[in-house]
């Protein structure tokens, strides 16, 4: 089986375009989505423009052949899964691509013939070619890539598919117009991009199945519902399914209306509606490719929320954009782009697109970090059965409200309004998106914050965090290093803290309190520490017990060893992994003011102005045995410098 790099690869996530275990794979993908474009745009302008089809009018053509594109991903995404967990993904992917080549190989033979029903049915087995490949797509990744380079990996797959979506739409669209030969030249491309995409497929690296005892079962709907409880099994993963299949909703609302928006609402021309196509699919391509900037290249979750946010401002004020634009006829290109008053309109597509690339790539790759790995494609398969659903509601809700009389900027406007409320539901019900947001905020905007030795923390199984405790917002810088939940073991009075207290019970970390004056709290503590070890997650402690007065690093109190002594004696495997936060004393953050003789923080919000540099040094691991509490302060005291 292939193992993911303990260590990402130099350059960033173009670096991986240069290797074997990404580079087949994305061309393949590539190619697949601009074959699926190319052959569907080309299709639709064949019978909107060129034929006339009594029993397929131009009106209803784009809405039955999207249809029936789709409707597979309902049918057969549950058996695509299972397969996708039992077989070598490589063998997949060769099989899909072969499919792909008869497909478009009878596809051609429809064009040259104009056979209208046949090219209906390879819609449908260009579907079913997508509905195979989709959770070899997202479970692949993970087995080839590590957690550094889950988003930056994500980020090119979710970008190479929407300029595909892009190239494969233009490209359908301007060989179609070819007079008299157009048709014969689509099918000749359709097979030319089929077989380029096997050749790259050959070169795939093979990729072990998960679960190679998996007994298939056949039955589409009784699967269906086992792969959507499976993913309801981990809430955090199945809220992140439900926050994708909301943003294709979202996202089809605009796709759908791109043509009439262009031609009602602008007054545009054919190629005023492919500008918007385009500005749609540069947005999403450069807010994907940003995820791994922004998130320094960690699954960062926190961006989802900056994403969500974006999303909705920026649609919200595309209403107000369109809103009395001048009369026109028929705008060419040109003549649109000189009018002022549409790039405002092009900004805010280009930007709610890019937010909803920062939503949707960390969302992806928290599923592939999250899911249990024998479970991993059949829980994506559930995401695409619920991605399909989303995209039919939207078809369905976008023609309720258009029948009732809305217009198109006002029901923009709704789906921006609509997108806060279900995103705000969403970060409620997993806290977990709000904490990290606040965390990114923090240590991005608040301070400029310098992670060194972050490799250190591990991303699997059970350890214990040790930090020095300079400020009362330690935790929330920890939390922003960290790829992982933490667990924090912190004293009870900081949950008295406005804000800070709310947002440490969000993070459901353990409150104690001095054994002389609490002994049953000071025990539940523990206990609750010892929990969160056993079941394998990161637990945190500041063992000085207390935001430092002075500064200077405080003697450890004796309850980390006790938590240490009492994980051996379950035989609990942990790492210990000692941390030092530099430069925050001095902070508004920190016990640096004198007020009547007492040492408080929060006081002088502007004392460092904007931006100051603080820093965590993350230490290598120690093992369980050499643990002692001076060795252990010594550690986090040369980690401090």
């Amino acid at each position: 089986m292939s193992v993911s790099p303990s260590h990402p690869a130099e350059g960033g996530q173009f670096a991986l375009l240069r290797q074997r275990r990404f580079a087949p794979f994305f061309w393949t993908q590539f190619l697949g989505a601009a074959n699926d474009n190319l052959f569907k745009f080309a299709f639709t302008v064949l019978v909107t423009y060129q034929l006339q089809v009594s029993w397929l009018p131009p009106a209803l053509a784009g809405l039955v052949i999207g249809a029936l594109f789709i409707l597979p991903f309902l049918l057969f995404s549950a058996t695509s899964g299972q397969l996708a967990d039992k077989l070598d993904k490589k063998t997949l992917i060769v099989f899909v691509k072969r499919l792909e080549i008869g497909i478009m190989a009878l596809a051609a033979w429809a064009f040259f013939t104009t056979h209208i029903p046949l090219l209906l049915l390879c819609t449908f087995l260009m579907g079913l070619h997508s509905t195979l490949f989709g959770p070899v797509k997202f479970a692949y990744l993970p087995n080839h890539l590590s957690e550094r380079e889950l988003t930056g990996g994500n980020g090119m797959v979710e970008m190479g598919t929407f300029v595909a979506i892009l190239l494969g739409n233009l490209a359908g669209g301007l060989i179609i117009a070819v007079p008299e030969i157009g048709a014969h030249h689509v099918g000749f491309s359709c097979v030319a991009l089929a077989v380029i995409g096997r050749i790259t497929a050959q070169a795939v690296p093979a990729t072990p199945a998960t679960d190679p005892g998996l007994t298939i079962n056949w039955d589409p709907f009784t699967e269906t519902w086992r792969n959507l409880k499976l993913a309801h099994g981990n809430t955090v993963v199945f809220r992140s399914v439900l926050g994708i299949s909301w943003m294709w909703f979202f996202g089809a609302v605009f796709l759908s209306q791109f043509p009439s928006f262009a031609k009602e609402v602008l007054h545009g021309n054919e190629q005023v509606a492919s500008l918007l196509l385009i500005v749609f699919s540069i947005g999403i391509g450069t807010g994907s490719l940003l995820c791994e900037v922004l998130s320094r290249r960690h699954v960062e979750i926190g961006l989802v929320p900056v994403g969500a946010i974006g999303m909705s401002v920026f649609s919200i004020d595309l209403y107000f954009a369109s809103r009395g634009l001048p009369p026109a006829s028929s705008l060419g290109l040109g003549e649109f782009i000189a009018e002022p008053a549409h790039w405002r309109v092009l900004a805010d597509l280009t930007l709610l697109s890019l937010f909803a690339g920062l939503y949707s790539v960390p969302m992806y790759a928290l599923i592939q970090m999250r899911s249990q790995p024998t479970h991993r494609a059949r829980i994506i398969a559930a995401n695409n059965i619920l991605n399909a659903l989303f995209m039919i509601a939207s078809a369905v809700i976008a023609g309720a409200l258009l029948s009732a009389g809305f217009t198109i900027p006002q029901m923009f406007l709704l789906v921006g309004l609509a997108n806060a409320v279900v995103a705000f539901y969403i970060f409620m019900l997993v806290p977990e998106y709000l904490i990290r947001f606040v965390a990114w905020v923090a240590s991005r905007l608040v301070y400029r914050f310098k992670v060194r030795g972050d490799e250190h923390i591990p991303t699997q199984g059970a350890a214990v965090l040790v930090c020095n405790h300079v400020s009362f917002v330690d935790a929330v810088l920890l939390m922003a290093a960290s790829p992982r939940p933490i667990r924090f073991l912190m004293d009870h009075r900081i949950f008295k803290v406005p804000l800070l207290g709310w947002l440490f019970q969000l993070s459901k970390a353990i409150p104690i309190a001095p054994q002389k004056e609490d002994a049953q709290a000071y025990e539940s503590a523990f206990e609750s520490a010892l929990a969160v070890l056993r079941d394998g997650e990161l637990l945190a402690i500041f063992p000085e017990g207390g935001i430092t007065r002075d500064g200077q690093l405080q003697p450890f109190k004796g309850g980390v060893v006790k938590i240490l002594e009492m994980a051996a004696s379950e035989g609990l495997h942990l790492a210990v992994i000692p941390m030092g936060l530099s430069n925050l004393w001095g902070s508004y953050f920190s016990r640096v003011e004198v007020r009547n003789g007492e040492a408080v923080a929060m006081v002088r919000p502007f004392r460092r102005g904007f931006f100051s540099r603080v820093g965590l040094c993350v230490g290598e691991p120690m093992a369980l045995s050499d643990v002692t509490l001076e060795r252990l302060r010594e550690r986090v005291r040369a980690l401090i410098g």
